[in-house]
């Protein structure tokens, strides 16, 4: 069973352009710019004939592919595809001590602590378990031979690394912005990224 996965993170919020923790406990909505991104990537790729879409549970990946909601695409929500739980440092501003805090669990999980987390939060491999549950699910929609798949910055990094069978310490090799587009082919063995962060869509893109 073959299927292609178009894999996108979600358009830019006022959090995101403010430097303000979001994680899976924030739902903001999209911005302006974000909603332009959406449908600069709508333009560009509405005539993939995607068989259907999946997001996580909160609203800036539902708003990001609204787009091809309105021509009829059908759509399916689903936990896994969540972001990363921050813990107590989701809404807050990346102060210089958030931003220490951060950098030191960052470079923990670099040196393959995968089971730490800001305290309340969630660890790389909690997040994994969860996307290989969601994965499973999409996996079996047998019917479904092309998706798009909307999700989250850290949670995109988690996901591909998963995917491709890669050590999830080695996540941040996945570069990422607002709408960046990774295609991963399955060929019913394994995962295979035909292209990766493609931003095509965003040249010339005026957002201001």
């Amino acid at each position: 069973m073959k299927k292609s996965l178009y894999i996108i993170r979600h358009g830019q919020t006022d959090l995101n352009l403010k430097g303000i923790v979001q994680g899976k406990g924030v739902d903001a909505p999209l911005n302006h710019t974000g909603r332009i991104q959406a449908e600069a990537f709508y333009t560009h790729y509405k005539r993939e004939q995607f068989d259907k879409i999946y997001t996580s549970t909160l609203l800036r990946t539902h708003q990001t592919v609204a787009p091809f909601l309105q021509a009829g695409l059908p759509m399916e929500q689903l936990a896994g595809l969540d972001e990363i739980g921050w813990g107590i440092y989701e809404g807050k501003e990346q102060t210089p001590e958030i931003m220490e805090g951060f950098s030191s669990v960052i470079t923990r999980w670099r040196n393959g602590e995968l089971d730490i987390c800001v305290d309340g939060g969630e660890t790389p491999n909690q997040l994994a378990e969860r996307q290989r549950h969601a994965l499973n699910y999409i996996l079996s929609k047998r019917n479904e031979k092309k998706v798009l798949i909307c999700m989250h910055g850290r949670a995109m990094r988690v996901f591909l690394s998963v995917l491709i069978d890669r050590d999830i310490s080695l996540m941040d090799d996945f570069p990422h912005t607002n709408t960046a587009l990774y295609k991963v082919l399955y060929d019913g063995r394994t995962f295979f990224i035909e292209d990766a962060y493609n931003i095509q869509h965003l040249n010339g893109l005026y957002t201001e």
